[in-house]
């Protein structure tokens, strides 16, 4: 694994953009200059974020996204694992 993370990531198993191996490392955003903890998806190159809408659920029971515009900084959590 690099110590780069992926451009774009979402924490739905079903999103072709869901990768356990990078989730169970840890990733943090940073948004705007500002940590955010409640990230369900990302895109660096395209510069947004989605995040939960309040409680509100769709028909399926997944929460409503509400997606945001702006400077996207993802990093890893724990420093790269030794070898």
């Amino acid at each position: 694994m690099t110590d780069t993370p992926p451009d774009r990531l979402d924490v739905n198993p079903k999103s072709k953009h869901h990768d356990t191996d990078v989730l169970k490392r840890g990733i943090g955003i940073r948004f705007n200059g500002k940590e955010r903890q409640d990230v369900e998806e990302y895109c660096v190159s395209e510069g947004w974020i989605r995040v939960a809408a309040g409680k509100a659920r769709d028909r399926s029971g997944n929460p409503m996204t509400v997606r945001l515009k702006g400077v996207v900084e993802p990093y890893y959590l724990d420093a790269a694992p030794q070898e």
